[in-house]
């Protein structure tokens, strides 16, 4: 009997300090509206409020673990908190470190779906919280491209976005590199995943050949070739 409440004891203790673990680990989320005096601060409220871009930046945050593969804390940002600020600014969209600014006249201004297109917005933005970026060297194009990859597979791609194949060059950016990269990881599944943890110190072309065996403007000859046949 005193063996079955040692190890009761022990269990308990385990699920305890998992659980302070856990809870240490876990990541905050706010969102705050500053422009709910205007129109699209106030379509804001309506049609998307806080509490559902709180449960879209949480499940954005897990998305984006599954496709870099980071499942391990050792493996990812130190980001404990993440800010999201509804603004009366131009644009669409950035990101600062932890900080997510939404503009409220582009809410004001989307005539479609205003719910989906933000939540496309988020999984884009949020990526720019938890990607690597080869410490500052890696091409904009490139991290853009990342982002729009991951909203991508997440299934929030707009209507407008280029069709695969189309686009002037890899590093181009935003859809058009988000479809190469797709082209690419489906030659190597898992690529972005490993093309993000290379760059968690550093950048280089070379990583491409590294990953997929071909530089990375062969691969975007083929990419073209592939999709313009």
């Amino acid at each position: 009997m005193a063996q079955q409440k040692s190890f009761f004891l022990s269990s308990l203790a385990v699920i305890l300090l998992v659980a302070v673990i856990q809870g240490t680990n876990a990541v905050k989320y706010t969102v705050t509206n500053t422009a709910a005096s205007t129109p699209g601060g106030a379509r804001f409220r309506r049609d998307i409020g806080v509490q559902y871009s709180k449960q879209t930046l949480n499940s954005a945050t897990n998305f984006i673990w599954r496709i870099f593969q980071e499942n391990t804390w050792a493996d990812r940002k130190n980001v404990q908190k993440v800010d999201m600020f509804v603004d009366d600014i131009n644009g669409v969209a950035y990101t600062i470190s932890n900080q997510i600014h939404v503009s409220a006249r582009y809410i004001k201004g989307y005539s479609g779906n205003v719910r989906r297109e933000i939540t496309g917005v988020l999984y884009h933005e949020m990526t720019h919280v938890w990607q690597w970026n080869g410490n500052g060297r890696a091409p904009g194009g490139l991290i853009e491209g990342i982002a729009d990859y991951v909203r991508l597979k997440a299934g929030y791609a707009p209507s407008h976005w280029v069709k695969p194949g189309q686009g002037d060059r890899w590093d181009q950016g935003y859809d058009v590199t988000a479809r190469f990269l797709d082209y690419c990881n489906s030659r190597k599944n898992g690529f972005i995943a490993q093309l993000n943890k290379k760059m968690r110190n550093g950048y280089s072309n070379h990583y491409f050949v590294e990953l997929l065996g071909k530089s990375v403007d062969q691969l975007w000859k083929d990419y073209k070739a592939k999709f313009n046949n």
